[in-house]
């Protein structure tokens, strides 16, 4: 059986991380699925945000990266839909709590903000590490409310 792949977008702010990653991704043996952008010309990061939203819900992908120029943009835009947990990372242990902790399905990078080496170790600990549930499954559940 495939593993389910991992999606990932970016606007053109994040265009550039975006690319490294998809290299770290693709090396890692990880299948991807690349929803955009690919160049410098100037996007809208709410249209990315959705694709992967979108790859997550109907089961094309387990796991989404986005990218923008700070990853504030992109992960608010991400989390305006319920079945997202989207995580703006800066650094490896905010990558692991939020999988181990919130269950986040969708990380967020900035850029313009974190280098590329940088990124590459906060995705792949996120990857890596399971959610542990218990108490913190009531919490992430309740994520997932409305209204």
């Amino acid at each position: 059986m495939t593993a389910p792949a991992i999606a990932l977008a970016a606007d053109h702010g994040g265009v550039d991380l975006k690319s490294s990653l998809l290299d770290a991704l693709t090396s890692a043996g990880h299948p991807v699925l690349d929803l955009g952008t690919d160049g410098p010309q100037s996007v809208d990061y709410p249209v990315f945000a959705d694709r992967v939203a979108a790859a997550i819900a109907d089961g094309r992908a387990r796991f989404g990266v986005l990218v923008c120029g700070s990853g504030i943009g992109i992960s608010i835009a991400a989390n305006r839909h319920a079945h997202i947990r989207c995580a703006l990372i800066h650094e490896e242990t905010s990558a692991r709590l939020s999988r181990q902790h919130n269950d986040a399905n969708v990380i967020a990078f900035g850029g313009r903000l974190m280098g590329p080496e940088l990124a590459r170790v906060c995705l792949m600990t996120f990857l890596a590490t399971p959610f542990e549930g218990g108490r913190h499954a009531r919490r992430v559940e309740m994520l997932g409310r409305t209204g």
